[in-house]
C-alpha cells in the first residue's frame, strides 16, 4: 500500500505515519517543515497547501492508493478544495479527519452520523461563518469551516472514494493542546484538587493511536464512509479519568468534587480553565457505533493516561502550540475557589 499523509510531523499525523510504516506501507508526507521531525522511513515533501505550485509539485510524487488528511484544521474549505482537485488524479481514496463540531447540534444535543451538519460551501473562504465580536451564543465558525472542507473533499473525490472521520476529543502521547498533560501535572502536584461536577458523568475522549489505526483501516474501505470517532457511550467517567491521573503519577492528592452550578457561578471558563469540563448535554453524547461496526476499537482511557504520563516523564515535550496556554486553572484561583466552597459538599468530607 502506498499512501500520502498531509501532515505527519506531530501528534495525529505522526501516529498515522508510524502505524502505516509498521504495516509495511510506503509513506509520503507533505508538511511545511516548520514543526515536528519527519518519521524515519518516509518520503518527506515540504510545501504549503495554499500554494498551487507546491500542490502541483507534490502530485508529481504520486500516484498513491490513498491520502490521509490530518492537517486541514486551519485551512479554509476553498484551500482544501484546491488541494483535493490537485491530488484527485493521482490518489485512489481520500480519508479526511474532520470533527464533531460540524454538527448543527454540537454541543447541545446527542449526535449520530445522521444528525444535521452545519452549512459551509465547498469554496468558502476563511471568514465564512465568522461571528460578530458581541456574539454570545455558540461559536460555530470552526464547525462551518470544517463542514465546508468535508464538502470540498466529497465534491472532488465523490462520496464513493471518501471517508469522513469525525473525532471528538483526542488525547494521548505527544498531545499538543494540553488537556491531559495539564491534568497529569496537576495530579502530580497533589494536595486538594478541584474536580469538576459529577464523578459519574460519562466522557468520551479517544486515544490518538486508535484514531490513527482506524484512519489507516479506511484506506482500504469501499464506498461512502462517515463515522464519529469517540469512546463508547457510558464506558468512561470523569471520576475514573481523574483517578487514573492520580494512579499514573503516584499522587496522594485528594479530589474535591465541586458541583457544576457552583463552578458556573464562579465564572470559570468551561473546556479550557478546567480541561474536559463542559456542562452542555451533547458534549459526551456522541454515537460512534457505526465506526465500531466498521472495526474501530477504543482502548481504555486509563491506558491512554498511563502511556501519556510515561511519555512525559521520559522528557518528551509536544510541538509548541498556542492552545497549550489556554488550559488549566491558576493554582491561586483553584485554592481560593476550594476555600470558598469549603467542606460539606456532596461526596466530599
Amino acid at each position: 500500500m502506498r499512501i500520502l499523509v498531509l501532515g505527519g510531523g506531530w501528534f495525529l499525523g505522526r501516529a498515522v505515519v508510524s502505524d502505516a510504516l509498521a504495516r509495511g506501507w510506503e509513506v509520503t508526507t507533505f508538511t511545511r517543515g516548520l514543526s515536528g521531525v519527519p518519521v524515519p522511513g518516509t518520503v518527506a515533501v515540504h510545501g504549503d497547501r495554499e500554494r498551487p505550485e507546491d500542490l502541483a509539485r507534490l502530485a508529481e510524487h504520486g500516484p498513491w492508493d490513498a491520502v490521509v488528511d490530518t492537517s486541514a484544521s486551519e485551512l479554509s474549505p476553498r484551500a482544501v478544495l484546491a488541494g483535493t482537485r490537485a491530488l484527485e488524479p493521482v490518489v485512489g481514496r481520500y480519508v479526511y479527519i474532520s470533527t464533531v463540531s460540524v454538527y448543527e447540534g454540537w454541543p447541545s444535543e446527542a449526535l449520530t452520523v445522521d444528525s444535521p451538519v452545519l452549512d459551509g460551501p465547498a469554496d468558502a473562504g476563511p471568514d465564512y461563518g465568522r461571528l460578530p465580536e458581541d456574539w454570545t451564543g455558540p461559536d460555530t465558525h470552526y464547525g462551518r469551516q470544517k463542514a465546508g472542507a468535508e464538502r470540498a473533499v466529497t465534491e472532488a473525490f465523490g462520496p464513493d472514494r471518501t471517508s469522513l472521520l469525525r473525532p471528538g476529543v483526542i488525547l494521548g502521547p505527544s498531545e499538543y493542546v494540553g488537556r491531559l498533560p495539564w491534568w497529569l501535572r496537576r495530579a502530580e502536584r497533589g494536595g486538594l484538587i478541584l474536580a469538576p461536577g459529577d464523578p459519574g458523568k460519562p466522557i468520551q475522549p479517544v486515544d490518538v493511536r486508535d484514531v490513527a489505526a482506524f484512519a489507516l483501516d479506511q484506506v482500504e474501505a469501499v464506498g461512502p464512509q462517515v463515522h464519529n470517532i469517540t469512546a463508547p457511550l457510558g464506558r468512561e467517567t470523569m471520576g475514573a479519568f481523574l483517578q487514573a491521573c492520580l494512579d499514573a503519577t503516584g499522587s496522594s492528592g485528594d479530589l474535591v468534587w465541586v458541583p457544576d452550578e457552583v463552578l458556573l457561578r464562579s465564572g470559570l471558563r468551561q473546556w479550557t480553565e478546567i480541561p474536559l469540563w463542559r456542562t452542555h448535554p451533547g458534549v459526551w453524547a456522541i454515537d460512534s457505533s457505526s465506526a465500531a461496526a466498521a472495526g474501530f476499537r477504543s482502548r481504555p482511557l486509563a491506558e491512554t493516561v498511563a502511556d501519556t504520563w510515561a511519555w512525559m516523564v521520559q522528557g518528551n515535550v509536544p510541538v509548541p502550540h498556542q492552545r497549550w496556554d489556554e488550559h488549566g486553572i491558576a493554582p491561586e484561583k483553584e485554592l481560593a475557589l476550594l476555600k470558598s466552597v469549603g467542606p460539606g459538599l456532596p461526596g466530599n468530607p
